[in-house]
């Protein structure tokens, strides 16, 4: 058996077979833009037909980095997440970084989601967006304290010098929502929160929480939806039948579209009898009749403070200050008022 046949494929070998240039198959590989999806899926075919494994660890010296963060996303086509991960991709690329995304959706924990980006090859990691992990029986996530992460909130046992947490406040927004209503006039409000799982819905509902306390106001109970519109809809229909409801505070917008229609069916007018405030400002939000009071997230600005300091980490150079929370912005319109006399 000749050399030639006994070594390894290499990446000269998959662009020969794939009839691409290796520089395609570096980008291919290295996840970058600007390769059609035609393209990519030739040289990944050609790759997995010849069996070529990159050497990652090899790469990475040659390097001295990978160029590449590793982001744990839910994996959602929810307002929040995806928006934030479009930032971050966008974000990256401007500081001259490809990303590799992990999804850690029903199925697929936090954990392994982290466990799968860091075998592939990457600086750092980004949890975007965590939820309770069921595959490692809640555990505290654990990393290499080498590793330089970013969260955009609080991860129990994810601590260490290069650990960066940033980002807009679930429980300033929720505190901020219920303070508006109240400072109507309301002698309290409702709330329609988000799957518990979500660490999100839980910051906004103690946020709610915390408000209501400060102010000496009673504490009803809190439905759950799962984010959905039909979710609203159905805690919709229970509120609009309690006369004692006169403002809600929804944690994402698209529940509060399913509020909003239910209260309109209940012949229950926005905001003549009952104010609402929802959570994200969707696009849709200013056109709702009535346009819908919301809290904001300045999801560009999250991403390129928080990828700012990941890079500083990576490359061990004095970053800006940390700032903590980046704070969520009241939008008013037209679907809060006083209670009516």
């Amino acid at each position: 058996m000749s050399d030639a046949r006994r070594r390894p494929p290499s990446s000269t070998d998959v662009a020969a077979l794939a009839g691409v240039s290796q520089k395609t198959v570096s980008r291919v590989l290295n996840g970058e833009p600007y390769v059609t999806e035609e393209v990519r899926e030739r040289v990944l075919a050609a790759a997995r037909e010849l069996g070529y494994r990159r050497n990652t660890a090899a790469r990475a010296l040659h390097l001295g980095r990978f160029h590449r963060i590793g982001v744990a996303s839910i994996g959602s086509s929810l307002y929040g997440p995806s928006s934030l991960l479009v930032a971050l991709e966008r974000q990256a690329r401007e500081l001259g970084y490809a990303v590799a995304v992990a999804y850690t959706g029903e199925g697929e924990g936090l954990t392994s989601a982290v466990e799968s980006l860091l075998a592939q090859g990457v600086d750092a990691v980004v949890v975007s967006d965590p939820i309770d992990d069921p595959i490692n029986g809640g555990q505290d996530l654990r990393i290499d304290p080498e590793v330089p992460v970013l969260s955009f909130r609080p991860v129990p046992g994810l601590d260490g010098p290069r650990v960066v947490v940033t980002g807009a406040s679930g429980v300033d927004a929720g505190r901020q929502a219920t303070e508006h209503l109240l400072g109507l006039g309301h002698a309290t409000v409702w709330h329609v929160a988000g799957p518990h799982r979500w660490w999100a819905a839980r910051d906004r509902a103690r946020g709610w929480r915390e408000a209501l306390a400060a102010a000496g106001a009673p504490e009803p109970p809190a439905p759950e939806g799962d984010w959905s519109p039909a979710s609203g809809y159905a805690a919709g229909r229970v509120l609009a039948a309690d006369p004692r409801v006169t403002a809600v505070f929804v944690a994402n917008d698209d529940m509060a579209i399913g509020v909003l229609r239910a209260l309109a069916e209940a012949g229950r007018p926005v905001p003549d009898e009952v104010s609402v405030v929802g959570m994200d400002d969707i696009p849709a939000a200013a056109y709702l009749s009535p346009p819908l009071t919301t809290i904001r997230q300045d999801f560009e600005a999250i991403a390129r403070h928080g990828l700012a300091l990941l890079a500083a980490e990576i490359e061990r150079r004095p970053g800006e200050p940390a700032l903590g929370d980046r704070p969520a912005h009241l939008v008013v319109r037209r679907s809060t008022a006083s209670p009516a006399k």
